[in-house]
């Protein structure tokens, strides 16, 4: 599977997209920077380019650049919640690095750039 997204993750994802347009689509893919070279990027989207793939991922309709993919193939996005309040959480089996604020990394194929802040 290429994308995992866990019933918490899609619960909040679907909540979020009731205040959206109809025909929204979950973004999700790769950026450079951040403190290991590569960052998630993750949001709302309303159509596909031809570098897109779309699939399905627990109930939730996902395009993400082709290119992409090999970088986050395997990857599990959750939703946490705690006393302090919640937030995503990304599992990337294929990043060989992180760094502490956990949305910036590096693959065995791809360190990015970093930048300075995190």
């Amino acid at each position: 599977m290429l994308l995992n997204i866990t019933d918490s993750a899609s619960l909040q994802i679907q909540e979020m997209m009731k205040d959206e347009e109809e025909n929204v689509l979950l973004r999700f893919g790769v950026k450079g920077g951040g403190c290991s070279g590569l960052s998630y990027a993750m949001g709302f989207d309303y159509e596909q380019k031809e570098t897109d793939q779309t699939f399905e991922a627990n109930g939730i309709s996902v395009i993400m650049n082709k290119e992409d993919a090999a970088l986050v193939e395997g990857t599990t996005i959750d939703f946490k919640q705690n006393m302090m309040g919640g937030g995503f959480t990304i599992d990337n089996p294929n990043a060989i690095a992180s760094c502490g604020c956990g949305s910036s990394f590096k693959t065995a194929s791809n360190a990015g750039t970093p930048s300075e802040n995190c």
